[in-house]
This record gives structure tokens, sequence and C-alpha cells, in this order.
């Protein structure tokens, strides 16, 4: 099969590449940047930008499916118009280009950020509706796209959409790295009262799970076909002992230090105002957004997933959070 990944050189789509590549696919994948050490696994790859509709239609020619993973995510507040001209914009140049070229499959990652963290989601179901309000522009684009990859399933190409939590593992540069650099300057606290329970997602499922739904995505009426579904390792754990395990293995000391949810979320809204409003540099320590997702608990359903295209977890927790550390171990987190 011959599948087009777009931000192959990031944490996930560097993953499903080499995923695809073992199993003996064809893979392009597209970035902003050169990733020679990915194209030495076997993949082609290509330099564009997705807001590039004539780049991406020449790209997507060809190809019989597409695995959609890019996105700007970073900084946390910033341009709305840009993370819109990238998230929604390129988005549809991928949907527009995948109809022209006749391209019958299309996988999205998405994010559960787009049910919103105005309130605590525990097993949340699959059909649990999009978010009022958003306090930041990355989940409100990533549901007008998700939203427009799912109302395009139809007779000439089958969509859906994935919603990985919390990605973790070996090669992170994001998530767990920014938590470590925070613990080990005592810049982190508990917020809440530390007894939420989340989701997690190691790499190697989430990455797996885009292979599970490529291969069951037959048309436009299979089981999973015009619908999202969360992903994860099916495992909710209690986020700050989970998190206090985690910094013990890399001798961190554990952080004991609370801070009331209101409280964090008002320092949040005025940070926030703070970067929109001012020539701040780099990103707000706290925002909204942070505040609820280390105070309220957050785990999804994974039964759909596991019913309609088969998802299972390959890399348990207590294995996934091991290798992880030893990761951190021999490489840092700087």
């Amino acid at each position: 099969m011959k599948v087009l990944v777009t931000g192959g050189g990031g944490f996930l789509g560097r993953r499903i590449v080499e995923l695809l590549v073992e199993r003996g696919d064809e893979v392009t994948f597209l970035a902003r940047g050169s990733y020679p050490e990915v194209e030495a696994l076997g993949a082609h790859g290509l330099q564009i930008d997705l807001r590039d509709a004539e780049a991406v239609s020449t790209a997507v020619h060809g190809h019989d499916a597409i695995i959609h993973v890019a996105a700007k995510a970073a900084p946390l507040n910033g341009a709305y118009e840009e993370f819109r001209s990238i998230n929604v914009d390129g988005t549809r140049n991928l949907l527009d280009a995948a109809e022209q070229h006749d391209v019958p499959r299309f996988i999205y990652t998405s994010t559960p950020s787009v049910i919103g963290m105005a309130h605590d989601s525990e097993n949340a179901p699959q059909d649990t509706p999009y978010a009022d309000e958003y306090w930041a522009p990355y989940p409100e684009t990533k549901a007008e796209a998700e939203r427009m990859v799912l109302a395009a399933n139809g007779t000439h190409i089958a969509t859906v959409s994935l919603r990985p939590h919390l990605i973790f593992g070996p090669r992170d540069e994001n998530l767990m790295t920014r938590v470590l650099q925070r613990a080990s300057t005592g810049k982190l606290a508990i917020i809440g009262d530390g007894t939420n329970k989340v989701d997690m997602t190691y790499v190697d499922n989430a990455a797996w799970a885009h292979l599970d739904a490529l291969d069951a995505l037959q048309d436009d009426q299979a089981p999973l076909a015009g619908k999202a579904y969360f992903i994860s390792n099916d495992e909710p754990i209690e986020l700050w002992p989970w998190l206090n395990e985690f910094f013990a293995g890399l001798d961190i000391p554990p952080v004991t230090r609370k801070v009331p949810l209101k409280a964090a979320f008002t320092i949040g809204r005025v940070m926030e105002w703070a970067w929109d409003t001012l020539p701040l540099k780099g990103e707000p320590r706290m925002t909204r957004s942070i505040a609820a997702g280390l105070a309220r608990s957050h785990w999804y359903d994974m039964g759909p997933a596991k019913r309609d295209f088969g998802y299972h977890v390959r890399v348990p927790m207590a294995e996934a959070t091991k290798a992880t550390i030893a990761w951190y171990r021999e490489h840092g987190f700087d």
C-alpha cells in the first residue's frame, strides 16, 4: 500500500512511518523540515507546507491512503489565524487533494481536547459532544478540522478520526519533556487535590491505532468510517502518584506543593491575557487548559475502538513507563 503520512518527522508521525515501513508499505512523509534519519528508514520525505494547496495536491497523487498527523500544537497560545491556516486550511487542502486524485482512505489524528476540559471526563463515551467553548486555538481548530474530515466520509473517500490522549514515550520532546523540566527546577505544583485520574497513551500504541484503523477502513461503509475514536493505553492512572513515580526513576524530588484549581485557573486566565496583549516571549507557565488538565479527571471509553477496528494495547503502562524512564536516563530532558 502507498501511504502518505503528514508530520512524519514528528514524535507520533515518525513512529507511524517506522511501523508502516517495517511491514512493507511504501511510505511518503510530509514535513516542513528535513529528516534524513526518517528517510534512512526507507521512506520518501518531502518538505511541504500544508497551506500550499498546489504542492499538497502534487504530493497526494498516486497514494492509496493519507494519515494526517501534522498540526500546529505549540505554543500553547498564539495567533488564532496561524492555528487555523495550518490545522483547518491545511486539512482542507489534503481532503481536496484526496478527492481530486481518488485517494480512498483518510485517517485524521485529532485530540480528546475537542470535547473540552470544563468538567471531569470519566470513561467518556464516544458520542460525547464537542465543547461549547474553547480556551485555546489548538482544540478549537482541531475540532473544526475533525468535523470537516468526518463530514467528508462518502462514496469517494472513507474517513476516520483518532483522538490519542497524552502521548508519551522515547523521543518525546513535548509532553513529558516539559513536565520534567518544570519538576526538576521546582516549578511544578499539584493542581487541585491530586486524586484525578487520566488516560495516557504510549507512542507505540498510538501509532498502532493508526495502522489498525487504516487496515479496517476498507470503504465509507466500514464500521469506523465517518466516526471519531478516543485512543489510550486503557489503564487510567492517578496522575500525580504516577508522575512522582516517574520523577523518582530520574532522581527528581517528588512534587508535593499544591495549588487549588480555582487559583490556578485564575492565574492561567491572567497569563493568557498577558501573552495575547503584550509582546511577551515564550509561553505562559499556566493557562486555563493546563490548570484543568492537571487537576481534572479525563479518561475515555476504549470499547468502540476495540469493537470497530480491533484496536488493542500492545505495550501496557508499566512497561511503557519503564521504557520511557530508561530513554530519559540515557538522553536527558534539557
